[in-house]
């Protein structure tokens, strides 16, 4: 993924557990700021989600779209555009680093870029927000709190 946002923060879970959040792509709406309706589109062999429809409160407008999922379980799970009259490209991964200390470090990576007119350091900044919400969501969603 070329130009898009990341960030990092140590979660107290093992990489499973934080997999097992990620992958629920249904559950998005409980902890997941901003999304407000998810539909499973298509399921891959293990029954893990393949394709899923999303609809987000975005900062302008109601945004929607369906990406197409690629899993690595425990490691990793990432995303990419299929389909939007709203967004040009969506790309995006959670990446799971165990420590030694039995936490885990995860890796939120994101790329978006609007079909509508929205200057980059915005679009930027839009990254950042969604991804500390994306990651603190997750930290309460698995440990509680």
């Amino acid at each position: 993924m070329t130009e898009g946002t990341f960030s990092q923060l140590e979660i107290d879970a093992t990489p499973e557990a934080l997999y097992d959040v990620v992958s629920d792509i249904e559950s998005y709406p409980e902890w997941a700021t901003g999304v407000r309706e998810v539909e499973v589109l298509e399921t891959g062999p293990e029954g893990r989600v393949a394709r899923a429809r999303f609809v987000l409160d975005g900062f302008v407008k109601e945004i929607n779209y369906v990406i197409r999922y690629t899993h690595d379980r425990p490691n990793s799970l990432s995303w990419s555009l299929e389909e939007s009259d709203d967004l040009e490209m969506l790309e995006g991964s959670y990446v799971f680093t165990p420590k030694e200390d039995g936490a885990t470090e995860v890796t939120y990576s994101l790329k978006v870029i609007p079909r509508f007119v929205i200057p980059g350091f915005i679009r930027r900044q839009a990254e950042r927000q969604i991804i500390t919400a994306a990651l603190r969501g997750l930290r309460k969603r698995v440990t509680g709190g």
